[in-house]
């Protein structure tokens, strides 16, 4: 567990729980999930001393749920969000891949990365298109203090608090950047670091549906991994409505953000502006990863249509030599047929010469025809 005090650009952290509301600023309690199951009185305790309020019954059910979909509730005292992250390596490693820089992989966290194999390697997918799993975190959002359950890796915590830290003190010289001035614009920070995870997951997405694309377009492909195709559509069908239950989650906040009490201050009012914008770029970025998403799945589908057309034109092409190599023998084994007759009497059957006036008709017969089907361009190879 991870406790911090806030206060404009100062940043503290402590190994205590708060016994008393802020003097100034306001306390980030982040915890995992085991932690929180197994303090929950003394983090019960600590919200009612520092925020003068506790966690309902099935509010607290949800933070401990590692099931729940990403979604919004509130109370008059305190608001609560879930919203759903890309699961770790460690928490996800039956099914990722082995990680190598630079890009984020499905099924890994937003800050490790999978191999993407090689065109000439088997048609079996790259981890980006064989799994996505992802993990809740809570937050419970009060006025003075912001409380997270993430789960057991605690990799978005421990980046964001790395990030404040290394702020403390710099940031706001160096780049003009203000430390979070609320618990609220803190959830918020935290939501859009997971949301960018997502974003970066684009690219490996891309380049394993490209990978794809190659293999299924080519001439001569014989594609077969068609359990793994469908296992990536289902994968992107399944992020589809990840994002959207997010999407849902902050539509249902930014509502609920403006059915706030209007700020008695202009400073208040200047804050509920920056969060109200946040809130909408944090939407934004989740619409477009579900946008991508679904162009994805639109390319996926047409490609295998490509595909399978592709297929019937080769099969087409073979099945039209076929049936113009038998057209040119059709003749030449009529003209056999009638010579190999039991009769007496046939023309040429009895001459020195009949062998080869017979193999000579023959022979002009199927070039003749070969030159007649070359012309009408049965017998041309098609460009490809």
């Amino acid at each position: 567990m991870r406790i911090f005090e806030l206060h404009g650009s100062r940043v503290t952290e402590t190994d205590r729980l708060p016994a008393a509301p802020p003097h100034q600023g306001f306390y980030w309690i982040a915890c995992s999930r085991t932690e929180f199951r197994e303090g929950q009185a003394q983090i019960q305790a600590a919200l009612l001393a520092a925020g003068g309020v506790q966690l309902v019954e099935l509010h607290v059910s949800d933070l401990l749920n590692a099931q729940l979909p990403s979604h919004y509730d509130y109370t008059s005292q305190y608001d609560l969000l879930v919203f759903r992250r890309l699961a770790t390596q460690h928490a996800a490693a039956s099914g990722a891949a082995k990680a190598v820089p630079p890009a984020p992989a499905v099924g890994t966290p937003s800050d490790t990365n999978a191999a993407v194999p090689a065109p000439a390697a088997s048609t079996a997918p790259p981890a980006a298109l064989r799994r996505v799993d992802t993990r809740p975190i809570g937050f419970a959002i009060f006025d003075q203090v912001l409380l997270t359950v993430h789960p057991e890796d605690c990799a978005v915590r421990d980046a964001y608090a790395l990030r404040l830290l290394a702020g403390h003190g710099t940031e706001t010289r160096a780049t003009g950047a203000r430390q979070p001035a609320s618990p609220a614009d803190l959830m918020l920070r935290i939501v859009n670091l997971v949301v960018d995870g997502y974003l970066e997951l684009r690219r490996d997405l891309t380049r394993g549906l490209d990978l794809w694309q190659n293999q299924l377009l080519q001439p001569h492909s014989r594609f077969i991994d068609w359990s793994a195709l469908l296992d990536a559509r289902l994968a992107l069908h399944q992020l589809d409505e990840i994002c959207e239950d997010q999407r849902a989650a902050v539509q249902d906040w930014i509502d609920a953000l403006e059915a706030w009490p209007e700020p008695a201050t202009t400073a208040a009012q200047r804050e509920r502006e920056l969060l109200q914008v946040r809130s909408r770029d944090v939407l934004e970025h989740i619409e477009r990863v579900v946008h991508h998403v679904r162009r994805m799945e639109q390319t996926a589908e047409t490609t295998v249509q490509m595909h399978l057309s592709l297929q019937g034109n080769r099969t087409n092409d073979i099945m039209r030599v076929l049936t113009t190599l038998t057209a040119i023998f059709l003749p030449l084994n009529l003209i056999a047929g009638i010579f190999g007759m039991n009769f007496e009497v046939i023309p040429l059957t009895h001459k020195q010469n009949g062998f080869w006036w017979a193999m000579g008709t023959m022979g002009v017969i199927a070039v003749g025809l070969i030159g007649w089907f070359w012309r009408k361009k049965y017998l041309v190879r098609p460009s490809r």
